[in-house]
């Protein structure tokens, strides 16, 4: 199975990176580091101009949608940041999930064009734990699970957290990571 993974996070010895390398060494995956390739997740006037043609001006964009439209694991690793995603990851399905490769438009409907994703991880850390995230900030998790991976076509959509990430201690830093490595 052809996974990828999408890591964000501009601080190479976060936990983030922690989860990366871990998960590299269970697997041959591709890496996309939105950091490293100096993704820019602006969206500009070039970039708007051909958004609802399905076109970008970007070079990462296309080398992206490439990498995706092969991939059958998707993992996405990230900080949760005021009770969302921190913005070069909202930039990223902004300017690559674009009409006519992630989805078309049937009647005032979005069908979902990246049904060779057949699992999709979502791993997250923040100082919040799961159960605030989940009832009392929002849920940001939900809105990707049910409508933006869903109008995508993406299914089977997992959500693995580790909260309190400032406080907990290296033990359970190590279990997590052994969690995360099984799954």
């Amino acid at each position: 199975m052809k996974t990828t993974i999408i890591i964000g996070h501009p601080y190479p010895k976060s936990f983030n990176y922690a989860i990366l390398e871990r998960i590299e060494r269970k697997t041959n995956a591709t890496v996309i580091n939105l950091v490293t390739d100096n993704f820019n997740p602006a969206m500009l006037s070039n970039d708007l101009a051909g958004f609802s043609r399905g076109q970008f001006s970007d070079p990462l964009v296309g080398k992206y949608q490439k990498i995706l439209s092969e991939t059958e694991k998707l993992i996405i690793i990230t900080p949760i940041w005021w009770y969302g995603l921190p913005s070069i990851y909202k930039g990223f399905l902004d300017k690559v999930m674009l009409k006519g490769f992630a989805y078309d438009e049937e009647k005032g409907r979005l069908i979902g064009k990246l049904k060779n994703i057949k699992e999709t991880i979502i791993i997250t850390t923040a100082e919040a734990p799961r159960w605030y995230i989940k009832y009392f900030a929002g849920n940001p998790i939900k809105a990707l699970k049910k409508r933006v991976f869903k109008d995508m076509g993406l299914k089977n959509v997992k959500w693995v957290h580790q909260g309190n990430i400032k406080k907990i201690t290296q033990e359970k830093r190590i279990k997590f990571l052994d969690y995360v490595e099984k799954i």
